[in-house]
């Protein structure tokens, strides 16, 4: 998360952390808005809504989940060096692979307009 904040802050953006915490002040330093929810892991639900797609790069089991809530909810996922899915005995396609990250928020922003246009 600080790596997407810090790009994000790099690229002229303002960044919102919806926290799995109750104390602001355990956001990183490139937060500009956090949001506390007290909720643990139940916030990747928050995180996956807020959305219009979702990026995921990396991550363990908690990004696992944000990647299952929104492919349940036809939210578009672009995967960094993340999860590969598979399904009846195959790799499942539902993620959009990325190279780097300027290509994932560019399939990202690509995927989120197509949807909105849908």
């Amino acid at each position: 998360m600080q790596g997407a904040c810090f790009g994000a802050k790099l690229g002229g953006g303002t960044t919102i952390g919806i926290l799995p915490w109750n104390d602001p002040r355990a956001a990183n330093q490139w937060v500009d808005i956090p949001i506390c929810t007290g909720l643990g892991y139940a916030r990747n639900v928050i995180i996956v809504k807020t959305g219009r797609a979702t990026i995921a790069v990396g991550g363990a089991f908690g990004t696992l989940s944000e990647i299952g809530h929104a492919l349940g909810e036809n939210i578009p996922v672009v995967g960094l060096g993340t999860w590969e899915l598979h399904r009846n005995g195959g790799v499942d396609k539902a993620i959009i692979v990325a190279s780097d990250p300027v290509d994932a928020v560019e399939k990202a922003l690509e995927a989120a307009r197509l949807r909105d246009e849908a």
